[in-house]
This record gives structure tokens, C-alpha cells and sequence, in this order.
């Protein structure tokens, strides 16, 4: 049945963004338009609106981190990307998954591929990845139910019928960590063509017991089959293997005190060799359609098909250490998931005049099927303490089911946009967006207990832009979304949270975006995004969730990218967030440090040698909701990194990343009180880069 589904949903509604000849910038032109993008500064993009728009005219904060950006700071992760760009908490995901705390909304969910729902969790790659663009505040018109704080959208590298392009690329740190990758694009007939992105990855870092290996392969089919259509057809199979590693514990308070990071451990393994593991295989399928109905109708839609079998187990400091040298409690499990995604969206975009004015309206429709299964078994350990004066590692077995959940989830949704031009200097944009999603599941441990709801939504979008010439925007703005109570991932809807409505987010903001001048660009933002019937996990059982009121978000953010002066580019920005429950200030919301900075600077000081510095600021936070006194808060911290780029010709470059130059001693992520991840040391990367 699924099967027959997706032939007979690419048959008809084959996906897309937006598609042209040329993608611009410094990216290969493309038969599929993916943004254009000029060094460091990303000019327009799809996502945010679903139509191809200028970001000056987008009235919302939108920060991304081109191709050019990621080879030079040498990233092999999203967690890498996403740490400069402030207003961006990275969340240590247990080890196993990509989790991050936007304005305050912490979520493992709210990532997006080409603008299409990938949400399911895993460490997600970068080897085919054109640009990684990061929308702050909640739309539900454009993305559907969560991205209360914002979300994540990957771009993938497309098809160019120019030329025959190829490269390569070989990077080894030294901690020990190694990878391979190669791009290959070529023209397989007029206006068809082929590429193909693959990697290869053996991970390792200073942390005791670690290893892993990665690898993925993206074949990608694009052509134009008729003057005005094109059509791609693209296939990504993802191995991941690791090990599982939830970071240190904090030291517990001997007096009144707030905790923190146990020092003196960076290195220390807090699970059990040989047992904590993490596993993914994932199959992910996309097409996309795009053509031209009359000379101002377009029709563009997309579909995803995602096969994903995953696992992890682990074994895990569970609670605080009695003193540096003491004692620290252990738990475990282990957690297979799978998931299969089935997600279709088609949208007819039509550009007319009413009344003098021009209009470009959106028209959509998205439905979606995503079945889960998940089970769980407690770990029995021989020892569930361990030593840290004498560390010999307990024996784990894992007998029985303690959860076994299957459920099915269902949506469809409505919406329309209308981007409307008062002139050359006046953009309103309307839409408003119906969800009809629908959970039904069955809890097989609890006597094939039977679990569902269904919440039917509505969710507004209203954004004014003021430009009072070209290349400078105001604007303001007001949206929602929405969660439903069934949680990120479908499989937490209890009795009782059934009967609650879904939590809602507003977000309120002010801001304003300038082109310096073409090739550079600064944007300011004041935002406010309240949570509504919002839940917090609870402490005595934080698989499980309370409901914690209403909470909110306050702040300021700006973000600079583009070329400052020939030769030298940069990207990066400041962000302020106050984050609490309204009417109790004590309670503060968890991984929201209060100030953050990132600046990273490439200055080529010719055609053949560059420097590249980057700085890292984070202030202190709470490693989960403070709503006590024995919440552990993460110190503030700053990491310099640096680089040193060599062109030798136009075929080869070579470059010498180095993180942590000044070897600065920090905790770069957590994901509660006892599970906090030690920055890493000074390290460097060595890479090398072959074009043709």
C-alpha cells in the first residue's frame, strides 16, 4: 500500500521549491534553483515563504551558512554549523541525534530537507549539503505543527547541466578522526543532468572509548522534459555507527550551592565500553516537479519517502558525583526505533495584479503518514555505581520490555499566502494555514492500551515591510504554531496528556535588514515568543512531562555575513534572550544562556594565502529548567579557532583548521543535570581539496 502511494504521489504531485538554469553566487548553476548564495552572503531562498524571495523582504529573522562557509571552518556536523550562529543553543541529544534550544524551545524534531519535514532522530550529514539555513520564530503556515522557536533547513546540492564538474576531499585531525568525500555532476543530455555526493568518515575525539564510522551516498537525477517543466529524483542511503556518550555528571553540592560540570574527568567514560552503542540505516527518497501553467502560474511540489531503522543503548551517569574522586550512580537502556515518513506537498504560486497592486499568492496542500515503532529495556547492572577512584566497568544485560509502543500519525493541511506590493517600497504578507493531524497508537506493555487524538488548528502569519529605498527593509511581524501533545516524536501521549490541547506559540517581532552594500548584509531583530499550555519534563520521571504554564521569551539579535572589504568576508552575530515562566522569574528556562556571540573572519591576503579566526562567546546556563536550586548551570565560556588556507593552483587547496587554539577549558553542551559534554581540547584538522 505504501509503496503504491508513493508511485501513484510522485506520479502526480512530484515535488519541488523553485527551479531556474543558473543558481548563482559561487555555486555551480543548477537545473533546480536552491537560493543564490555570493561567498559567505545568501541573497534569497524558498524556505521561508515557499516562493523564491529576496531575504530583505522576508520579515523575519533568517540566518544561513553557505557551502563556502562550511569548507572553511572545516564542519563535519550540524552541531559545528549551528554553533555560530547565535541564538542557537546545541543540545547533546544523548549522544545519539541532532537536538537544539531555539528561543527557548528545545526540540529534536524541527528539521527540514529542501523545506520538507526530516524529523526523525539522527546525527544528520553535510557531504551533500549546498547551504544550511536557520528561520528563527514559529510559522506553522509555511512548516505545520512545531518550530515553536524556529527551524533548521538543509539545502541539498543539485544537478548542474553547464558542465562536467568533479572534486574531492580528504581531512584527518589529531585526535584520529579521518574522512573521504567526492562530488561528481555531469550534463547527460540538453537540459538532464546527473551528480553524485558520497563520504566516508571515521570518528574519533578526546574522549575515553569513542569511535564510530559514517557513511552516505546521494545519487541525484535532474532534467527539464518540457520547455518550462523539470523534474528530479533523488536517493540518499545514511549509515551511522558510534559510540553512545552522555558526557560527565555535575559534582553535588557539599553546602547551598549551584552545581556544576564535575572537573578533573574531560576524558572520563560515564557508560560502559563495548555496550554503549548507537545504530542508523535510513533510505530517503525525494522528487520534485516544477512547471510553468501560463506565463504567472506555477506549480511546484515535492514528496519524501523515508525508511529509517535506528537503535541506541546506553549506559549513563544518572545522577550527581558525591566528590571528585567519589562516587557516581548509573542507569541504562536500550531503544531501537523505526520510522517510515511518507510526505507530499504541492503549491500553485500565482503572480497577478488586483487593483494596481501586485500579488504573489500561494496555494498549497500537504499531507502526510508516519508510522513509528519503539521499545525500551532497562538496563540490570552488576554495579550501579561507579568508582572514580578505582573505575572498573559493571557487566549490562537488558532483560525485559519495560515500553513497547507503536503509533501511526496522519495530517493534512491547507494554506494560502498572499504577498502583496504597495509600490516599490510597501510588502504585506497574509496567510493562514489548516492542520488536521491525527495520532493513533497502542502501548503494548500496557495491556495493548489503546492511544490516540486528533487536533484540527489554525495558525496565522502577518508581516509588514517598510523599505524606505532598495537595499534597507523594516519590518514586523506576528505568527503561530502549534504542538501536539503526542510530543516530538509520537510516542508520549499518556492518559492524561491526551485530553490536553495542544501547546501554542506566538511570536511577536521588530526588525530591520541592510545591504551595505551587494555583497554584504546586517540585520537586527526584537522578538517576544510566548508558550501557551506549556510542559516540562518532570523530575522525578523525565521520560514524562508536567504542564509548567505559560512560558516566555524575550530578546535581541543581530547577525553581519557578506564581503566587509575585498578579501576579507565574515559571518556571524549577537544574540540576548531573557527566558522564564511568566509570573515566576526564578524559574528559568534550561540550555538559554543569556548572552551569546560568534564571529568568524576569512581575510586572503592573495589569490593563493588566506587566515581565517573565529571566536565563540556563551555565556552561563542552566543545563535544564531551573525550578530549583539544585539545577546544574554550565560555566560561560569563549573558544578561539583559527585557519590558514593555501591555493596552490586551480585544481588543489589545502588548509590547516585549528579549534580551541588557546585550549580553553569548557562545557560545550548538556542534556540535563548529569549528562554534560567537556569541550574538546586544542585540535586541529588537515584538508586537502582536488577540483576538475
Amino acid at each position: 500500500m505504501r509503496t503504491s502511494l508513493l508511485v501513484s504521489a510522485a506520479i502526480l504531485t512530484l515535488p519541488g521549491a523553485a527551479w531556474a538554469d543558473e543558481a548563482g553566487g559561487d555555486s555551480e548553476p543548477s537545473i533546480l534553483v536552491i537560493g543564490e548564495s555570493e561567498g559567505y552572503l545568501t541573497i534569497d531562498s524558498a524556505t521561508a515563504t515557499k516562493t523564491d524571495t529576496p531575504l530583505l523582504d522576508v520579515p523575519q529573522t533568517i540566518n544561513a551558512v553557505t557551502r563556502e562557509q562550511i569548507d572553511d571552518q572545516a564542519h563535519r556536523s550540524l552541531a559545528d554549523v549551528l554553533r555560530y550562529v547565535p541564538g542557537v543553543t546545541i543540545g547533546q541529544g544523548e549522544g545519539n541525534r541532532d537536538q537544539i534550544t531555539l528561543r527557548g524551545q528545545n526540540t529534536t524534531a524541527d528539521f527540514f530537507l529542501d523545506g520538507v519535514r526530516d524529523d526523525v532522530q539522527y546525527f544528520r550529514n553535510l557531504y551533500n549539503i549546498e547551504r544550511v539555513e536557520v528561520l528563527k520564530g514559529p510559522y506553522a503556515l509555511i512548516f505545520g505543527r512545531g518550530g515553536g522557536g524556529g527551524i533548521i533547513n538543509r539545502v541539498q546540492k543539485a544537478p548542474s547541466s553547464d558542465r562536467v564538474f568533479a572534486g574531492a576531499e580528504a581531512g584527518i585531525n589529531t585526535f584520529g578522526a579521518w574522512t573521504v568525500s567526492a562530488d561528481f555532476n555531469t550534463p547527460i543530455a540538453d537540459g538532464a543532468a546527473f551528480r553524485i555526493n558520497a563520504f566516508y568518515e571515521e570518528l574519533n575525539n578526546h574522549r575515553d572509548y569513542f569511535d564510530g564510522k559514517r557513511y552516505a551516498v546521494n545519487p541525484y537525477l535532474a532534467f527539464e522534459f518540457a520547455p518550462g517543466w523539470k523534474a528530479g529524483l533523488s536517493y540518499e542511503y545514511v549509515y551511522d555507527d558510534r559510540v553512545t556518550d552522555r558526557g560527565i555528571p555535575s559534582l553535588a553540592c557539599t553546602q547551598p550551592c549551584t552545581p556544576g560540570p564535575l572537573p578533573g574527568h574531560r576524558d572520563t567514560f560515564f557508560g560502559v565500553p563495548g555496550v554503549n552503542r548507537t545504530g542508523l540505516e535510513a533510505h530517503i527518497v525525494k522528487a520534485r516537479l516544477d512547471g510553468e501553467l501560463t506565463e504567472n502560474l506555477r506549480w511546484t511540489s515535492t514528496v519524501l519517502y523515508g525508511d529509517y531503522d535506528k537503535y541506541y543503548t546506553n549506559v549513563y551517569a544518572t545522577g550527581a558525583a558525591t566528590a571528585v574522586d567519589g562516587t557516581v550512580p548509573l542507569a541504562g537502556y536500550t531503544d531501537p526505533t523505526t520510522r517510515q515518513n511518507f510526505i507530499a506537498q504541492s503549491n500553485l504560486i500565482a503572480d497577478i495584479d488586483v487593483g494596481g497592486f501586485a500579488n504573489t499568492i500561494l496555494l498549497g496542500i500537504e499531507y502526510g503518514d508516519q508510522d513509528s515503532t519503539n521499545q525500551r529495556r532497562n538496563a540490570v547492572i552488576s554495579d550501579s555505581t561507579l568508582d572514580l577512584a578505582n573505575i572498573a566497568y559493571p557487566s549490562v544485560t537488558f532483560p525485559a520490555f519495560t515500553r513497547n509502543r507503536a503509533s501511526d500519525v496522519s495530517f493534512v493541511a491547507v494554506y494560502a499566502q498572499d504577498q502583496i506590493s504597495f509600490g516599490d517600497h510597501v510588502d504585506l504578507i497574509v496567510g493562514l494555514r489548516y492542520d488536521r493531524f491525527k495520532i493513533a497508537g497502542v502501548d503494548i506493555q500496557d495491556g495493548n492500551r489503546s492511544f490516540g487524538r486528533t487536533d484540527e488548528k489554525w495558525s496565522p502569519r502577518v508581516g509588514l515591510v517598510v523599505k524606505p529605498q532598495e537595499n534597507i527593509s523594516i519590518y514586523g511581524s506576528y505568527s503561530q504554531s502549534f504542538l501536539p501533545r503526542s510530543g516530538d516524536q509520537f510516542l508520549t501521549l499518556s492518559t492524561s496528556q491526551q485530553d490536553l490541547a495542544p501547546e501554542k506559540f506566538t511570536n511577536y517581532e521588530l526588525g530591520a535588514k541592510w545591504n551595505i552594500h551587494p555583497d554584504f548584509s546586517l540585520t537586527a531583530a526584537l522578538f517576544q515568543l510566548d508558550r501557551t499550555n506549556a510542559t516540562t519534563p518532570d523530575p522525578v520521571d523525565p521520560a514524562m512531562s508536567i504542564v509548567a504554564g505559560k512560558t516566555r521569551t524575550r530578546g535581541l539579535e543581530l547577525a553581519v555575513s557578506g564581503q566587509v572589504l575585498p578579501g576579507w568576508q565574515v559571518s556571524g552575530g549577537y544574540t540576548y534572550q531573557d527566558a522564564k515562566l511568566r509570573g515566576n522569574d526564578f524559574v528559568r528556562l534550561g540550555q538559554v544562556p543569556e548572552h551569546q556571540f560568534a564571529l568568524w573572519n576569512r581575510y586572503d591576503f592573495n589569490p593563493s594565502v588566506g587566515l581565517g579566526v573565529g571566536v565563540v562567546h556563551q555565556s552561563s546556563q542552566f543545563a535544564a529548567n531551573r525550578t530549583s536550586a539544585s539545577v546544574t548551570r554550565l560555566p560561560s565560556f569563549t573558544r578561539i579557532d583559527a585557519a590558514l588556507f593555501y591555493t596552490v593552483n586551480d585544481t588543489v587547496e589545502l588548509q590547516l583548521n585549528v579549534e580551541n587554539a588557546l585550549d580553553e577549558t569548557y562545557f560545550s553542551d548538556a542534556h540535563n543535570n548529569n549528562n554534560i559534554t567537556p569541550g574538546a581540547p586544542i585540535n586541529a584538522r588537515f584538508t586537502a581539496r582536488v577540483k576538475y
